[in-house]
């Protein structure tokens, strides 16, 4: 794809991860970030047919602690995130669907405590690249706000 065709985001978007059974989560798109990162919390690890899953919870809205998705996933990865501020944790790695708009596309996601954060999810470039470019004096490009 050329920056004609490739798909423009705002520095935030409404997004969803329908196989998790997540809608409507506002995010921000972060091309200083490599991976994308979802708010979860009471993580705990699984067996499921001999394959390491994960067993989550997310708050997927701002200022929103009554709302709870639970969550399982298969574990993609173990990896060390360092974060903006140069921390490095563990995080455990998923893969999904990530949809914006009227695209989806495949994501890893790593998951972690962002309760403190303003947004519930982080967009990073792996996602996006070679598929969007971000404007970022703009919002909400490709999404509206769920209804």
């Amino acid at each position: 794809m050329t920056a004609a065709t490739q798909t423009t985001l705002g520095w935030r978007e409404w997004v969803s991860l329908p196989a998790l059974g997540i809608y409507g989560v506002k995010a921000k798109v972060d091309t200083g970030a490599r991976s994308s990162s979802l708010h979860a919390f009471d993580i705990r690890k699984i067996q499921v047919d001999d394959e390491l899953w994960v067993e989550f919870k997310v708050h997927p809205h701002q200022h929103d602690q009554e709302l709870v998705v639970e969550c399982r996933a298969p574990v993609k990865d173990y990896r060390q995130v360092t974060d903006s501020g140069g921390h490095r944790s563990m995080r455990y790695v998923i893969e999904t669907e990530l949809a914006m708009g009227d695209e989806s596309v495949r994501a890893e996601i790593t998951l972690a405590d962002r309760s403190d954060m303003l947004f519930r999810m982080l967009i990073g470039r792996t996602a996006m690249k070679g598929r969007y470019i971000v404007d970022p004096g703009r919002s909400y490009c490709v999404s509206k706000p769920p209804t």
